[in-house]
């Protein structure tokens, strides 16, 4: 088909459908989902078991255009300047019961896929941006995850617990990021008395606990993300997304509460799912990185001295510090999940430098956390395990080939927006960074352009990391395809 026949989004559109049905994903809804959410009602919320906390400064951050909103935060200040940090998740469970149509469909993608086209819910909309989302001005049903933390962000006291929730303040990443760092304030943020003051307070222990994780070795990393900008139904640009201080507050805030989860299950003698993140794959081709920049790691894996490196090599080159980071989160390999018993010892996460960590706090999104908050709530409850030790391995395996397979549909149809653009630049030649190298193939990624693609020719001796100069050959919308030929060679 000729890109230039069909409008760019609508031509994407189809691209994204195609590519789910060739992953096995889902990308509609079925009858019977349909039907079933037509007879969902909004969970009555009034109930002695569950704590009102509707009038704390409660407040969403997330992407401006987000309407699937999964959690709240709100601090208070303690004595002896501690912080108490609450961390609320959209009780999804609710009303996606286990067994359900809808939940079978949840349980079959196991996430939502965010194409540079469309979205494909996880589950409808009706529930993930309305029924079950923390959205403002709305009593909702929650599970709470409340932290005190010391003055180092060391977690000193902790609780899981049910609770009604308001969302007083709908929030934006790059606007609250701005205020932070001294721009004008909010007006959604100046409606609520007392919010700006709370957000400080988010801002100063998020801080504290990111220092704290640093300490013990978690990896400062950072990547570079570009989503597509229409004009009409036209690709305009690539715009790349930074991560800021917005984003970070609720990153440390979500760690934070996922390691509450894994330990709160344990405690309980519960099962979970964790989210793992073993010894890197490729730890030597890292070292050696390191090398080519007069760093010396250690020949075993060392999280802290690899920390030590990043950081270095941040404050020394920040404009080319992503390309960096891309390169070694490729060698650390994928995050997986894995089903651990109460008395099993699960790998940790070796990025985050945690060892306990199970996703929680994404319900309406990821189905790993729907599974978490199933056996919260059964804990919580005194009841039995929601699930059997079977069903959490094959849950945990099925979870882990499914977002491999969504992140190759997301993968997909971004180099289709890419190639979109490209179309009229074949023949030109670009700088570009190395981003994988296996029996699979070579790919780069370019400097200038948020793009990757795959060498064609001239891919011999490259390897994960190298700056190399490349020539656009040909492209190819609907499979995605950017191919490159090596026009220098490889600097190491």
């Amino acid at each position: 088909m000729n890109a230039n026949a069909k409008q760019h989004r609508a031509l994407l559109q189809d691209i994204a459908h195609r590519a789910m049905r060739e992953r096995g994903l889902l990308p509609d809804f079925s009858a019977e989902v349909l039907a079933e959410l037509d007879q969902l009602q909004a969970p009555a919320t009034a109930d002695e078991s569950v704590r009102d906390l509707t009038n704390m400064h409660w407040a969403s951050i997330d992407n401006d255009d987000s309407r699937d909103l999964d959690q709240l935060t709100v601090a208070e200040a303690l004595p002896g300047d501690k912080i108490k940090l609450l961390v609320a998740i959209a009780d999804v469970d609710a009303l996606v019961k286990n067994g359900s149509a809808i939940d079978d469909h949840a349980r079959h993608n196991t996430t939502s896929v965010y194409t540079a086209a469309m979205i494909f819910p996880m589950l409808p909309e009706r529930l993930s941006t309305d029924l079950t989302s923390l959205n403002a001005n709305e009593d909702r049903l929650a599970i709470v995850v409340e932290m005190v933390l010391g003055t180092d962000g060391a977690l000193q006291a902790s609780d899981i617990y049910r609770a009604r929730v308001r969302n007083h303040a709908q929030l934006a990443y790059n606007s609250v990021a701005a205020w932070l760092d001294g721009g004008s304030v909010p007006e959604a943020i100046t409606a609520v008395e007392g919010l700006a003051e709370n957000l400080r307070l988010q801002d100063k222990v998020a801080q504290n606990m990111r220092n704290f994780r640093r300490v013990n070795g978690a990896l400062s990393l950072e990547t570079i993300e570009a989503r597509p900008i229409f004009d009409g139904d036209q690709i305009r640009d690539l715009e790349v997304e930074y991560k800021n201080r917005a984003t970070d507050i609720i990153e440390d805030c979500m760690i934070a509460a996922n390691g509450v989860t894994a330990r709160y299950l344990t405690a309980k003698k519960f099962p979970s799912i964790r989210r793992v993140v073993r010894t890197p794959k490729r730890w030597e081709r890292i070292v050696e990185l390191a090398a080519e920049h007069k760093f010396e790691l250690p020949a075993e894996p060392n999280s802290k001295a690899l920390d030590e490196f990043l950081i270095q090599r941040k404050t020394a080159d920040p404009l080319r510090f992503p390309d960096l980071s891309l390169a070694v989160i490729k060698l650390l390999g994928a995050g997986e999940y894995m089903a651990e018993l109460p008395d099993d010892i699960a790998p940790g996460h070796f990025g985050l430098a945690v060892k306990d960590y199970a996703h929680s706090t994404a319900p309406n999104r990821r189905y790993p956390d729907l599974i978490t908050q199933r056996l919260l709530k059964a804990a919580l409850a005194g009841s039995a395990w929601p699930y059997s030790q079977a069903e959490l391995t094959a849950l945990a395996k099925h979870c882990t080939e499914e977002e491999d397979a969504a992140n190759k549909v997301e993968r997909q149809v971004g180099k289709s927006a890419a190639a979109l653009l490209l179309e009229s630049r074949i023949g030109e030649r670009f700088d570009a960074i190395v981003t994988g190298a296996s029996e699979k193939g070579t790919w780069v990624r370019l400097l200038t352009v948020p793009v990757e693609g795959k060498v064609m020719q001239g891919f011999e001796g490259l390897d994960v990391g190298d700056r190399v100069r490349v020539q656009l050959t040909a492209i190819d919308v609907e499979r995605g395809f950017i191919d490159f030929k090596t026009v220098g060679g490889a600097r190491h």
